[in-house]
């Protein structure tokens, strides 16, 4: 998960955020058993939504409880290099 919405938006928008499996939105309203693929350069993050806040702004130990880590896989510098 991201710490703030923008960097979310900018994620989605440069096409890295999955949501079962299809390229998502900023806009994609997530609902509770989705699945969320995060792929950055250097870091890839799966996870599966447990529960969708009520409030827009949650703490990071309530942010803990939402989610259920799938995959998390930091890259190598060769995973890097074979992007290029």
């Amino acid at each position: 998960m991201v710490k703030r919405r923008s960097q979310g938006k900018i994620l989605c928008d440069e096409g890295v955020v999955k949501v079962n499996g299809a390229l998502a939105k900023a806009s994609k309203e997530i609902k509770t058993d989705d699945i969320v693929e995060i792929d950055t350069i250097n870091r890839y993050l799966k996870f599966k939504v447990e529960k969708v806040p009520k409030k827009k702004n949650v703490s990071k130990k309530e942010g803990k409880e939402l989610i259920s880590i799938i995959e998390d896989k930091k890259k190598s510098i060769s995973d890097i290099i074979d992007l290029i």
